[in-house]
């Protein structure tokens, strides 16, 4: 039995239809699919079963497919604790937030604070506060794991988006979270379950690489690793999306899949005339 990719169904009379009728990213994120999804909207299937993301990140499709069993996973155990609290726990983390200040002393004090020292609920409106008002909304850790971007210098960041927050709550009610790597997170995919990968793309040039979103980086042999996963998913008649950065690489890796081209503006670059369209690639076996 296959399920509308729209998802959730929500009568008018149902208390927070319109919250998660609005539901949308409540994170900014490197390589964040806000931007591409009406590019996307051709390539992703009419209908689908279970809907699971290894690469969570911003969610970006998650929030705007809704579907109605999904799940979500990411080897960032910030992350997915932040995801935890939106869903179980928005008015509280609203109120958490509400208290931090976007000043460069104030944003310091809070990177340098340990988060295994924290609550679930501080430590997820730690990681929205640092998000926002870090430089370009980047989330980078060291070797250590520690978290190490610099101050942003925003004139009046939104730190509390409450209607985002809510509406993502009441999207993710249906959802499981979970710490977990791409491997893991499929194995129960089965035919007719959607799965989409959202890897650290692979590095257009030597000095493009942008990959620390955990400890460990991913490289090639992850790479070469997910497209075989990909494989495997698709003896299995599942229904496999991926995206990644148009190389010759990237291309020999899914050779025999379909490869679609689409065009994306760089939001994370140092030098602003270096925010071009550049080519990315949809690949997909269906």
């Amino acid at each position: 039995m296959t399920v509308d990719t729209c998802g959730v169904d929500f009568e008018r009379s149902k208390p927070g239809r319109a919250l998660i009728a609005r539901a949308r990213p409540f994170v900014k994120w490197a390589g964040g699919k806000r931007r591409l999804l009406e590019q996307y909207t051709p390539y992703l299937p009419a209908s689908f079963r279970n809907y699971f993301e290894p690469f969570l990140g911003g969610g970006a499709l998650f929030f705007h497919l809704r579907p109605k069993r999904a799940v979500l996973a990411d080897l960032n155990a910030e992350l997915i604790n932040c995801y935890q609290v939106v869903k179980e726990h928005p008015e509280e983390l609203i109120e958490q937030l509400r208290k931090h200040k976007a000043t460069e002393r104030y944003f310091y004090k809070m990177r340098e604070s340990d988060p295994d020292r924290l609550s679930n609920l501080e430590r997820a409106s730690r990681f929205i506060y640092l998000n926002k008002t870090c430089y370009n909304g980047l989330y980078r850790v060291n070797s250590k794991g520690q978290f190490n971007v610099p101050f942003g210098r925003y004139k009046n960041p939104v730190i509390c988006d409450e209607e985002a927050i809510r509406g993502a709550s009441g999207t993710l009610k249906q959802a499981q979270l979970k710490v977990s790597s791409f491997e893991k997170t499929v194995q129960q995919a089965r035919g007719g379950d959607f799965i989409y990968f959202d890897p650290p793309y692979v590095p257009l040039s030597s000095t493009s690489s942008f990959t620390s979103y955990t400890a460990d980086s991913f490289d090639e042999q992850k790479q070469a690793s997910l497209a075989e996963t990909v494989r495997t998913l698709d003896t299995r008649k599942c229904l496999v999306m991926v995206s990644n950065s148009d190389t010759k690489f990237v291309r020999e890796l899914y050779r025999g899949f379909h490869i679609e081209t689409v065009r994306c503006t760089r939001s994370i670059n140092s030098i602003g005339t270096g925010r071009s369209a550049i080519a990315e690639l949809i690949i997909k076996n269906y």
